[in-house]
């Protein structure tokens, strides 16, 4: 025999006058079709696509800092500057050093010049002037040199500022004004804007039957009823040693993704291949064991009752498998049905009492939307 099914109704005073305002809606238990049997749910957090160790590639001492953590920032945008005095001074120093080699160079230069008349007119031996030509090489040489250990002095200064390499939010920050840092050491981690990704854990035992590329279905906490599309973006190659479970990215479809925020709590939901929809025992009125029966939709915008006829394909301990009637992503019933009826308003709530976006899930949605 069937359980009684339970309705959340609010409470009426026991002696109201007929002059009462009408009650508000009833609050009522939910399950967007799909949930149930012919799908696996997994908890999960939602990560940014890329994640960015910033450092500096100099060390020194943090002078100032721009951003702090949670902030949004643009590429070429500056984070934070070490003290660059040193390196300032280095460069200024090398630059000198480049001055001087010049210097010699134009003086090899011109005495090249002289010394090749003089060879001419065989006023001075071959030796000399190949000694000459020497010295000319060599202080090209210099040049060269100077002229690289500058460009190196120079870019280290130009390192003591730390710069966003694309936009992004940044998800953490591991150092303040004042403090030393060493070259490479992390002082940030930049989340790049575009891109989200769930991370959840697989099971071993049923690690077979998920694939890159397979198609699933992504629940924020902070939106429960709708429902973003996604796949499996990357499976780990082995299972964890303490857990026993496979480590796996989710990627949202770009449209989805650009609304999620980061760190959010997540459901992500995996149909299993040949599984019929399935509603629970109570989400169906009609007499036990028989195929045709109905059940009460939800519009998820207003929140109205519509009534659904359909097939049982068959009757389980808990759950009811539909052959026809309902399509995936629709809100229905869960429980209590038979207090309710058609056109009536609801509030609709799920299994942890939150009340369901009021917005069509992500499931129902249409190529042409």
């Amino acid at each position: 025999m069937r359980r009684s099914p339970l309705l959340l109704l609010p409470l009426f005073a026991g002696c109201g006058s007929p002059e009462q305002p009408p009650a508000s809606a009833p609050t009522v238990l939910v399950e967007v079709v799909g949930q149930g049997q012919g799908e696996q749910a997994f908890a999960g957090e939602v990560r940014a696509h890329q994640e960015s160790a910033l450092s500096f590639q100099v060390p020194g001492r943090l002078v100032k800092r721009h951003v702090d953590a949670g902030q949004q920032v643009k590429a070429g945008q500056l984070l934070a500057e070490l003290d660059a005095s040193d390196y300032a001074l280095q460069a200024q120093a090398a630059q000198a050093q480049l001055s001087a080699a010049q210097a010699e160079l134009a003086r090899t230069r011109d005495d090249l010049a002289r010394y090749q008349k003089l060879a001419d007119q065989q006023l001075v031996s071959r030796s000399t002037l190949q000694a000459q030509q020497a010295a000319h090489t060599a202080a090209r040489a210099q040049v060269d040199a100077a002229r690289a250990n500058f460009d190196v002095t120079r870019n280290q200064a130009g390192y003591a500022r730390l710069l966003a390499p694309t936009d992004g939010v940044i998800a953490s920050r591991q150092i303040e004004a004042g403090q030393v840092v060493a070259a490479g050491q992390t002082v940030m981690v930049l989340a790049a804007a575009a891109g989200r990704e769930v991370l959840i854990a697989l099971p071993e035992n049923d690690i077979a039957g998920f694939a890159l590329g397979q198609p699933v279905q992504v629940e924020l906490w902070s939106a429960p009823g709708k429902r973003l599309r996604g796949s499996i973006s990357e499976i780990a190659a082995e299972a964890d040693r303490q857990t026993r479970s496979f480590a796996a990215r989710v990627a949202l479809d770009t449209d989805d993704a650009a609304q999620v925020a980061l760190g959010q709590s997540a459901r992500v939901y995996v149909a299993r291949a040949g599984s019929r929809l399935s509603v629970p025992l109570a989400a169906v009125q009609g007499e036990p064991g028989k195929a045709d029966g109905q059940v009460l939709l939800v519009d998820p915008a207003s929140g109205v009752l519509s009534p659904a006829p359909v097939q049982v394909a068959a009757w389980g301990a808990e759950r009811a498998e539909l052959a026809a009637g309902v399509q995936a992503g629709q809100w229905v019933v869960a429980a209590g049905g038979h207090l309710l009826q058609a056109g009536q308003q609801v509030r609709p709530v799920d299994r942890d009492n939150r009340p369901l976006q009021a917005a069509a899930p992500a499931a129902a949605k249409t190529d042409g939307n």
